[in-house]
């Protein structure tokens, strides 16, 4: 049971984390390469940030949105 759980040792921290260390490695050299998943899904986010609010902005200038009050009877 022991060799079971080196084996799962093993696979994480030589196989798994291999990626994430070589970005450690990077880091050292280049702190720009290094964070470029970061700065990737930023401006994959940004764009589908100012896409959702230009289809706000024809649905808001086109009036097709029901703006009218309704709440709970209790308020």
């Amino acid at each position: 049971m022991k060799d079971f759980f080196y084996a799962i040792q093993d696979l994480f921290v030589n196989v798994l984390f291999a990626p994430l260390d070589a970005l450690r490695t990077l880091e050292l050299e280049n702190w720009w390469a290094a964070n470029f998943m970061n700065w990737l899904f930023m401006l994959v986010g940004l764009v589908a940030f100012i896409y959702w609010m230009g289809q706000l902005k024809k649905f808001n200038n086109n009036n097709e949105e029901d703006k009218s009050i309704s709440s709970h009877s209790y308020l």
